[in-house]
């Protein structure tokens, strides 16, 4: 079923599928709606976790809240207090409210572009916030800004915990539709260099490490899973979103809003394995020669 932990996203249309594969040197492939946008959620995560390794380097993330999966659920309170917000990675909540808190920009606003002009680069177009879920979203965040001011006590969280609440909500509630998804991915898959825009988004240095925390930790507990079926680093939406990368081959996202007990999209998991399989998108599968 759709996610209802927060109102909005109950109502988004759950026959809502389409399917995107977008190839390194640019070529795209689409099947079914491909146009309409669900909200980014989760997915944001990593373009953030992108925008603070580009700005200050791979090793501020090991040394805030690590890379390691928790082995809990992705807001877990439990989480934190067992290491003190260590032992987290920037794909569970306390980690990726710590993240943004780590986005250079003088003020709210500083911080808010930095990020959405981020996610416009790798998305290849503008992007907006869908102003309905944001709103939905921040009425019911309060376990979220418990995680924030956890973080902050333990020093994870430098300042301002709430704020970078409210901004985390604000990035996971960006509209995004499979295009947007693949593009974003196929950037990943390019070295940082979007292949449909020609633009340079990131360093390609970063990408190891992105790309890491990907597959340690892209879909929530059934991250362990998703590899060991497909080889792919990935990151899912509760908005029904994922996206997938075959480094160095192609980028992959399908939307669809029902979801399983993990909070993963369950037709998107199916058609990104399949297709991607059959193109010999896993990493871990050399041909002998």
């Amino acid at each position: 079923a759709n996610a209802d932990y927060i109102p909005a996203l109950a109502k988004v249309d759950s026959n809502l599928f389409g399917i995107v594969v977008i190839t390194t040197d640019g070529k795209i492939y689409s099947a079914g709606d491909v146009t309409s946008e669900v909200s980014i959620q989760s997915i944001s995560k990593v373009f953030t976790m992108a925008r603070v390794m580009e700005d200050s380097g791979t090793e501020v993330i090991t040394e805030n809240m690590g890379v390691d999966a928790t082995g809990q659920v992705f807001n877990s309170i439990v989480a934190i207090e067992q290491y003190q917000g260590q032992e987290m990675n920037p794909m569970v909540n306390p980690g990726a409210i710590a993240t943004t808190s780590m986005v250079k920009g003088g003020n709210e606003k500083a911080i808010w572009k930095n990020i959405i002009d981020t996610y416009d680069d790798f998305a290849g177009r503008k992007l907006t916030v869908m102003e309905d879920i944001y709103t939905s979203e921040a009425a019911t965040n309060q376990r979220n800004q418990a995680l924030a001011m956890l973080m902050y006590a333990y020093g994870r969280i430098e300042k301002a915990p709430l704020e970078a609440t409210d901004i985390y909500t604000r990035q996971c509630s960006v509209g995004v539709n499979a295009k947007d998804l693949a593009t974003m991915a196929a950037t990943l898959a390019n070295g940082g260099k979007n292949p449909v825009t020609g633009k340079t988004v990131v360093s390609h240095e970063i990408i190891p490490e992105i790309l890491a925390v990907m597959a340690t930790a892209g879909l929530y507990d059934d991250s362990g899973q998703w590899l060991y079926k497909t080889g792919l680093p990935a990151k899912s939406g509760v908005g029904g979103g994922i996206l997938a990368v075959s480094p160095g081959k192609f980028g992959i996202a399908a939307i669809s809003p029902p979801l399983d007990a993990a909070g993963n999209s369950i037709r998107a998991q199916r058609a990104i394995a399949d297709i991607a399989n059959a193109l010999g998108g896993n990493p871990y599968d050399p041909a002998p020669k």
